[in-house]
């Protein structure tokens, strides 16, 4: 027989041994038939005295009731994680914590519990002395469906033991220590890459363009005009001819992937990622961020070659669902990735999608408002490594106001994914402007030109503006424009009494060629006011009041969403119905697109904010979508905005447009699979009558989702 300090030691390295399948871990440079991979888990030494005493089963004292129980329904592999109450399998590509106490945890479940503070016992509430390793852990991708498989990278003489690894594939697998720095990007060579290091030669690039419209034609020269309203239009210049001449990418995306993803959420969220990587260029380079209950991430940025995209599907494919939700640090992850950059494109930015609640980060005390300043990391904020964060409430549930502040705070857009099925048309709109940056840090100034015109504001929505040197000049910083994008800016003005015409100001435009890097400046045409000697009767120019139709609308979205936060929903549809009746009278602009949508907009609006249950569904991450769409002027995804035969499609560009075709050419197979699944339920409007794949898709989740008793 051997001694038992020996049977101990076999027994310590078999229960060390943990088995992952494939299926859910995302594996960086192996081969496909690799069906699992295995990682070494430290775990307290009691696991080896279990293990000598079920080797020794006539010395061991009769079980308690719930063990015996446990033994029935399969032993200890039917166990229940007390803190996500999911089960535990071993060798069920589960990580495995086995406290002093004896009580046993998910791995990842008790190392978050203890990173929170929570230091004992969550059964028996006993004080450990030994604790779940915080540091970079070994287990730390596989414990949440990621591993890295490098076999190059294995020392010469300090191969693995023999018996920690698949003999079926005799191929050494391990996990290296997450890095506190992540500058392991797949470096670029922008020099002499055919994206971003410069355009065509027979392509001459086209710049910025500068209108205005004033209020009125003209005005009487013994009238002085405290605010006479300018509207400054500007429009970024077309897309690039060919593909190969646009400024690449480097895109991070933060999925969650908690539990309440799972199943046909977490299946339409890995087909639009796959959208996603399929869309993206040679020269772009992404990297994939999961959390749950904390954050893990997938892979570096590496370039999107057949061989990358290649890895890539296949990382998204391992994803699965369980745990709690961290947003904070998935964005924190995020923002190191783009931090420690080796190497950058010219364009950068960070989608993140979740539809849960960040329960670890954001605790506000009783009565004070939530801190989402805590979810974003300053290095990413204006100021710092500046990257937008896009970010994309999904589903019901979600924490729309935590969502439009992070993108808020960082000059991103939030969009509201209610329909489940429009997953990868929000993605497609936004990658479509991502991949069609043309110009960078853009800002508008304005001088004014003869003396006694005088600035008095600038309606820049969320834009950063100010008016500086009394009242003689202001600025507007833009930042990014998209190809074919478009912004509107109303001013104001003191216009004084004057003989002969005024020169009121000078508009310009700098900004940064997203291709070439070169710095543009562009010189606007003096806006001239005729000053008659006659009064002068003429309607109000349709540019401007348009503009101001727009502008005081999203002022009534703000005070309609007040109101709702108040619990005075009656006053918030009064507030909607209003400006919507108001737009409705205006004869001059009752054929424009434009105002059409907005009335479109406000009324959908109106009807979702009807009462509570209406406004907390749906109605309060409608309105912020919608908010951050018209403070940006940048399109969002909202209820149907991106059904290209809606009306509610302001601000989408040609690129926008081009990739949501792209992406509605795909749905057909999605409607097809769905059908065959039984987490979709069929709705009315499937067999009331003839409609197209993709609006019965829509109308299908959104009757099953966010609209009770109610179908779009």
């Amino acid at each position: 027989m051997a001694p038992a300090w020996e049977r101990a030691r076999r027994a310590l390295a078999t229960r060390l041994c943990l088995r992952f399948p494939a299926r859910h871990v995302a594996i960086e440079d192996a081969p496909r038939e690799l069906d699992y991979v295995e990682v070494l888990v430290p775990v307290p030494a009691v696991e080896a005295e279990e293990e000598e005493r079920e080797k020794s089963p006539a010395t061991v004292s009769p079980a308690p009731a719930s063990a015996r129980r446990l033994s029935r329904s399969g032993s200890l592999n039917s166990a229940i994680c007390a803190i996500c109450l999911g089960g535990m399998r071993i060798g069920h590509g589960q990580a495995l914590f086995t406290a002093e106490c004896s009580h046993r945890f998910h791995f990842h479940c008790i190392s978050s519990n203890v990173q929170h503070g929570n230091k004992v016992c969550p059964i028996c509430r006993a004080v450990w002395k030994e604790l779940p390793f915080q540091g970079p852990l070994l287990v730390d991708a596989a414990a949440h469906g990621t591993a890295r498989v490098n076999p190059s990278d294995w020392p010469q003489g300090r191969l693995p033991r023999a018996d920690t690894v698949n003999r079926r594939d005799q191929f050494p697998v391990f996990r290296t220590p997450e890095s506190a720095f992540f500058n392991d990007d797949e470096q670029i060579n922008l020099q002499s890459e055919p994206v971003g290091g410069g355009r065509d030669g027979d392509e001459i690039p086209a710049s910025v363009e500068i209108m205005t419209y004033t209020e009125f034609p003209a005005i009487q020269e013994s009238v002085t005009q405290e605010n006479f309203a300018i509207l400054i239009h500007l429009k970024a210049p077309h897309a690039p001819a060919s593909v190969s001449s646009r400024a690449p990418l480097d895109l991070v995306t933060v999925l969650d992937v908690s539990g309440s993803m799972a199943g046909t959420k977490l299946a339409l969220l890995k087909r639009a990622m796959s959208f996603v990587i399929e869309s993206l260029g040679h020269s772009d380079r992404l990297s994939v961020i999961a959390f749950s209950s904390c954050a893990w991430r997938l892979f570096p940025l590496r370039k999107m070659t057949t061989f990358g995209r290649q890895q890539s599907l296949q990382a998204i494919s391992s994803l699965v669902a369980n745990g709690g939700t961290n947003i904070a640090d998935g964005l924190r992850k995020a923002a190191r990735v783009m931090e420690y950059r080796q190497t950058r494109n010219p364009v950068c930015s960070i989608i993140l999608l979740s539809d849960g609640v960040d329960t670890y980060t954001v605790t506000p005390a009783q009565g004070a408002p939530p801190d989402y300043g805590l979810l974003v990391p300053r290095s990413i904020l204006p100021g710092g490594h500046h990257v937008q964060v896009h970010t994309f409430g999904f589903g019901a549930d979600h924490d729309s106001a935590a969502m439009h502040s992070v993108a808020e705070m960082s000059g991103g857009t939030f969009s509201f994914i209610d329909a489940v099925g429009s997953i990868q048309d929000a993605f497609a709109q936004c990658i479509g402007g991502l991949l069609s940056v043309v110009a960078q840090e853009a800002r508008l100034s304005i001088e004014c030109a003869d003396e006694g015109v005088l600035l008095n504001c600038i309606e820049s929505g969320g834009y950063a503006s100010g008016v500086v040197g009394d009242g003689r000049s202001g600025f507007v910083d833009i930042g990014d424009l998209y190809a074919d994008e478009e912004r509107d800016f109303l001013v104001t003005v003191r216009v004084p009494a004057a003989r002969g015409d005024t020169a009121l100001i000078l508009p310009s435009c700098a900004y940064r060629d997203a291709v070439t890097t070169e710095t543009i400046r562009v010189e606007g045409d003096a806006v001239i006011l005729p000053r008659p000697g006659s009064p002068v009767l003429a309607a109000m120019s349709p540019q401007v009041e348009r503009e101001w139709n727009r502008v005081h609308a999203t002022e009534d979205m703000a005070a309609a969403r007040a109101a709702a936060e108040d619990n005075d929903f009656a006053r918030a549809a009064s507030i909607l119905e209003s400006r919507r009746r108001a737009l409705e009278s205006t004869a001059s602009l009752s054929s424009d697109p434009q105002t059409q949508a907005l009335v479109a907009e406000l009324r959908e609006m109106q009807d979702r904010t009807e009462n509570r249950q209406r406004y907390q569904e749906s109605g309060r991450a409608y309105i912020l979508a919608g908010l951050s769409s018209h403070s940006w002027q940048r399109a969002t995804a909202r209820g149907d905005s991106t059904e290209l035969t809606g009306l509610i499609h302001t601000y989408q560009t040609p690129s926008m447009v081009d990739m949501l075709h792209r992406s509605q050419a795909l749905l057909p197979e999605v409607v097809e699979a769905l059908n065959r699944s039984l987490t979709v339920a069929p709705s009315r409007s499937q067999t009331a009558g003839p409609a197209s794949p993709r609006r019965s898709l829509a109308r299908a989740f959104r009757s099953t989702k966010s609209f009770t008793g109610r179908s779009s």
